[in-house]
């Protein structure tokens, strides 16, 4: 048995050793990145995950680490069409170009930085979700999409045009690389150490997209 397979077996069986609390399913996989999903079955060597919104992917077992309970309340996700039927076809930067150069232009955002931090916050999936809560294509924390009143942070429109108005209001206050890293590890780390924290993940996430970007620290 390998040991994405032997993994799950262990979640499911602790799953069926005691009452379902959670409504709905973090999918982890080897990318690092998670999905929340309704629920979940085994096809061979596939596993159906069954999307919230309705609809649901397919992929390789042994693309999953672990299944585990997702507790955090939220609302459901569309439906969203052009998923593909596996999780590799899933959308990419092109399918939201539009929404991004219409929603960069408003609010006065570099468009290349702004596909740099989807790029690198999901991956362009808009029905991503970390194990911190943050959702959608910019990744949006639950407060963050309270105060930017999205109704659903799931929707790719919604969720771009509150990214880019979060991350507008971070380069009004700081420099590019310093906005970045607050967008990543938020304003207060930022102000406490005056300048970028000496978070590797910080640190890391913000060479990434400066360089995706093809940016400067001292661009705005």
């Amino acid at each position: 048995m390998s040991r994405s397979v032997a993994s799950i077996a262990v979640v499911l069986a602790i799953g069926l050793a005691g009452p379902r609390v959670a409504s709905a399913e973090l999918i982890f996989f080897t990318t690092g990145r998670a999905l929340s999903v309704k629920a979940h079955r085994f096809e061979g060597d596939s596993i159906v995950l069954i999307l919230r919104g309705g609809g649901q992917v397919v992929c390789p077992q042994r693309l999953v680490v672990r299944i585990a309970p997702d507790e955090v309340p939220r609302p459901d996700p569309p439906d969203t069409p052009g998923t593909g039927a596996w999780l590799g076809s899933m959308p990419r930067s092109g399918d939201f170009a539009a929404i991004i150069a219409e929603a960069s232009a408003e609010h006065g955002v570099d468009p290349k930085l702004v596909h740099a931090v989807i790029q690198v916050e999901s991956g362009y999936q808009p029905l991503a979700r970390s194990p911190k809560g943050a959702m959608g294509l910019m990744q949006l924390m639950p407060e963050t999409a309270e105060r930017l009143s999205v109704a659903n942070p799931y929707d790719p429109r919604a969720n771009i045009d509150a990214g880019i108005r979060h991350l507008r209001s971070l380069l009004d206050r700081f420099e590019v690389s310093l906005a970045l890293a607050a967008y990543n590890a938020g304003e207060a780390a930022v102000e406490k150490f005056n300048g970028i924290p000496p978070y590797a993940e910080t640190r890391a996430y913000v060479h990434k997209v400066l360089r995706l970007a093809g940016l400067t620290a001292s661009a705005r």
